[in-house]
């Protein structure tokens, strides 16, 4: 098989997938001496003269390896353009995977643009509600929106600021009630779900009312989100101060 043939321009080559593709190992090192192929890091290689970004590095991952991680929470949020602030090349990227999942070293060791934010995590069941995005022509599996906001959830206060997210969450105008309520009856998460009414009802979208908050767990006793903070007796979370003015 032609090694342009199987090649998406801007993404990475790793040994084993082009081994599985007919090239073998010693045709690998033959294209890398010939200069068809360049070293990416142990077991990956790039095309010369080709900038790989993080998302050409994500699709190798995705659809090269039996890996599943997907770029979620804020990240997929922006890239749909549903972020409060546009700062993707200032955020973190924010990739999700279940707890079991090592990312490559070659993945690991490239200076990308932004710096990575690898967050193992049994939040929510793996490979659903998410969505192909296309960029470059590079498709990548990426959060739909409403599992992204849940994934921003998971990750207050400590590594996402609460308030962000709410203003994040003013947004979202076009949440699929049906995807929402499969997402919340199968998150693992009390103080996500808790958070999520809280926030919905604060902003009251429409797509509230067709949410059916009987059949979602939200678990017993308080959760205090953060210390000294405002007591929502409804949902029984602690949030902060500056939340409950806005």
């Amino acid at each position: 098989m032609s090694l342009l043939a199987i090649h998406v321009p801007g993404t990475v080559l790793l040994a084993s997938w082009l081994e599985k593709n007919g090239i073998s190992r010693d045709l690998q090192q033959y294209y890398l001496k010939s200069g068809w192929l360049e070293s990416y890091g142990f077991g990956a290689f790039k095309r010369p003269n080709e900038n790989v970004q993080w998302t050409g590095a994500l699709y190798s991952l995705q659809r090269q390896t039996e890996l599943q991680v997907h770029a979620g929470g804020l990240t997929s949020l922006s890239l749909q353009g549903l972020s409060h602030y546009l700062r993707v090349e200032k955020e973190p990227l924010y990739l999700f995977s279940p707890q079991y999942v090592k990312l490559p070293k070659w993945f690991l060791s490239q200076e990308w643009s932004t710096r990575i934010t690898h967050v193992k995590t049994k939040l929510l069941p793996v490979k659903f509600a998410l969505n192909d995005y296309s960029q470059d022509g590079i498709k990548l599996q990426i959060s739909s929106a409403e599992r992204a906001i849940l994934e921003c959830l998971h990750l207050t206060p400590n590594r996402f600021d609460m308030v962000e997210c709410y203003q994040v969450f003013e947004g979202l105008l076009n949440l699929r009630p049906k995807l929402l309520q499969e997402l919340l009856e199968n998150c693992n998460s009390i103080k996500v779900k808790r958070l999520f009414l809280y926030m919905a009802s604060k902003v009251n979208h429409q797509w509230l009312e067709f949410v059916d908050r009987s059949n979602i767990e939200l678990g017993t006793g308080d959760r205090v989100i953060v210390k000294g903070g405002v007591y929502v007796s409804k949902y029984r979370i602690s949030i902060p101060k500056e939340l409950t003015a806005l």
